[in-house]
């Protein structure tokens, strides 16, 4: 029976050496594998046949027979298939036809509205700063002068999480934390996402991207913050862009003020982002508080500074011409992949 089983083995070899198609390797595995007609099935049945001192090695090299040529057979399903794949290939691939096109996604218009203004105020020597979105009511309202009884808090008063933490309505929260690790001079700007419960329409969502600046040195002026906002309204929206500054009130600058330009959108005809006055207000400024300064440790009396807030979605929707602050957050593609 020990030769028999030889002969098997010499035999599987010899009939996977002349195959030639993944078809006669399968018909090679039913030969030799095979459960009804298999040849060492054939020997397995018949080893209950052979003398006592037989039966034992004889069943033993049949298993190791039948393991043999399973993995010959692997090998060679293996080999005609990558035999398979590379002929394909060689008959699909053709220089001469054109190439397939791969689509890539790309940033977000927002972010990208982001990183412009950022690479903006980095070549004014301006520092990027962060801060958390989940903050404490102390950086969102007390030390920006806005007390607990101030009437302006009623309006931002509003996404509590319990534990005097709520959902920030303004980046000038970093503006308090940078001020309480760094003497001056600093130069910054925050960029970051805000709540607010704002009721949505064409201009408005309850939340969007701001970026808050500040400048804080000895003998800083509203001349200088004139100077720098003028600077980047026109290395962003170009030099013909019209601004106007309008006096106004925030409980942590004063002096303060508004600052509109003029509506590219509608040319200052008026539209539904403009609200028909041919101007949007873009901006919010004015010089620090010196109750801002007192609360983080400066010298009210040494030093003065300017801040400012912009927001990005208005930015973006008059650069580009964007009617409805919505088009933004709709993902929708054929809206996003213009940009």
């Amino acid at each position: 029976m020990q030769e028999r089983l030889s002969e098997i083995q010499n035999q599987a070899k010899e009939d996977l050496a002349k195959a030639e198609s993944l078809e006669e390797v399968e018909k090679i595995k039913t030969k030799y594998l095979g459960r009804k007609a298999g040849v060492i099935n054939e020997i397995v049945k018949a080893i209950p046949g052979l003398p006592p001192e037989q039966r034992s090695s004889t069943g033993k090299s049949a298993n190791i027979l039948k393991q043999e040529i399973g993995t010959w057979i692997e090998e060679a399903k293996v080999k005609f298939a990558d035999e398979g794949r590379t002929s394909e290939s060689k008959e699909i691939f053709d220089l001469s036809l054109p190439g397939k096109r791969k689509h890539y996604g790309h940033r977000h218009p927002i972010v990208q509205t982001i990183d412009e203004i950022k690479g903006i105020f980095k070549k004014l020597c301006f520092d990027i700063e962060y801060g958390p979105e989940v903050e404490h009511e102390y950086y969102n309202f007390d030390a920006l002068n806005i007390p607990a009884d101030h009437p302006s808090r009623e309006d931002f008063d509003t996404f509590y999480l319990g534990n005097k933490r709520l959902l920030r309505s303004q980046t000038s929260t970093v503006q308090i934390r940078v001020m309480e690790k760094k003497k001056p001079p600093i130069r910054m700007i925050a960029p970051g996402k805000v709540f607010r419960p704002d009721t949505v329409d064409a201009r408005h969502a309850s939340m969007f991207h701001q970026i808050e600046g500040l400048m804080v040195d000895e003998g800083v002026s509203f001349s200088d913050l004139k100077y720098v906002l003028t600077l980047f309204a026109q290395s962003y929206f170009g030099q013909d862009i019209k601004m106007r500054f309008r006096p106004s009130f925030f409980p942590f600058t004063e002096p303060s003020a508004e600052i509109d330009i003029s509506c590219s959108i509608c040319k200052g005809k008026g539209c539904s982002v403009c609200s028909h006055s041919g101007w949007v207000e873009v901006l919010g400024a004015g010089m620090v508080d010196p109750n801002v300064f007192e609360t983080v440790g400066y010298d009210a009396e040494k030093y003065t500074g300017f801040a400012f807030g912009l927001g990005v979605e208005r930015l973006t929707m008059l650069k580009y011409g964007i009617d409805n602050i919505r088009l933004f957050f709709e993902n929708d593609l054929r809206f996003l992949s213009q940009f």
